[in-house]
């Protein structure tokens, strides 16, 4: 399962402190508002809510900024009417994307994408064509910061995740949805903290490519990324840790 859920987790601690920070809390705004449009603005009550403001605190999201968004979901305060599209699309040499938006113009968003794509030499597809290569499922990125490899995977797998996946720097738990919150609470009361803990869209199997075709699809991500109404991009390439850090390399 290793693979993309890495590139997001990595992704995320990196844009907490770099320059794309108000681009981040937008959003992560964003999100906290539809959660709460959806389900309410309370988060005991609200799960999607609950995952969309630890997202955001993690990525020390000012408080002030989090009420907001909730208000806004709950229609307390005005603010841009959202829907919520997930695109399908692929990258070179065969990569499935999905393409998670929350846009106030979905014609503007389709037309970014399409274009985004079509010059980093991919291409959308229909409704169906990639999602069914995907699942959903409970993904929990972290850092290990001197807990021990083995006692995350015994608390973590007690607690009923399907999968752990230990690699240089990172731990990675997957986890069935219905389980997830278990598995998440059990993390932290044996005081293990988590870098990223979000609801995923997780590939059935991987596709690896050679550096140079791998980090040709990791830019086309980049790019879709990089796109105000993106709010994430899933893809089914396999990403090593070797390719990553040579990413990090070229990206400077």
């Amino acid at each position: 399962m290793s693979g993309h859920s890495k590139w997001s987790t990595i992704k995320h601690k990196k844009a907490a402190t770099d320059a794309k920070r108000g681009k981040l809390f937008t959003r992560l705004a964003r999100e906290i508002a539809i959660a709460a449009r959806e389900g309410g603005g309370n988060p005991e009550t609200n799960f999607s809510l609950r995952l969309a403001m630890d997202k955001a605190k993690g990525a020390n999201m000012p408080k002030d900024n989090i009420e907001r968004a909730i208000k806004r979901g709950t229609g307390e305060l005005k603010g841009e009417e959202l829907v919520e599209f997930t695109y399908e699309g692929y990258a070179p040499n065969g990569v499935g994307l999905l393409i998670k938006v929350l846009t106030d113009n979905k014609n503007r968003t389709v037309a970014d994408i399409r274009h985004t794509l079509t010059r980093q030499g991919g291409t959308m597809a229909d409704a169906g064509a990639v999602s069914w290569q995907f699942e959903r499922k409970g993904y929990i990125g972290i850092t290990p910061n001197g807990a021990d490899e083995e006692t995350v995977f015994d608390v973590a797998v007690e607690a009923g995740a399907d999968d752990v996946v230990i690699s240089e720097g990172l731990i990675e738990v997957y986890v069935e949805q219905s389980d997830f919150q278990a598995v998440r609470q059990a993390l932290e009361d044996a005081g293990i903290q988590s870098e990223t803990a979000e609801m995923s869209m997780v590939p059935k199997s991987m596709i690896e490519l050679e550096h140079k075709e791998a980090l040709r699809v990791m830019s086309v991500i980049e790019a879709l990324e990089d796109l105000d109404d993106i709010q994430q991009v899933y893809s089914n390439l396999q990403i090593s840790d070797e390719l990553m850090a040579l990413y990090e390399e070229a990206s400077g």
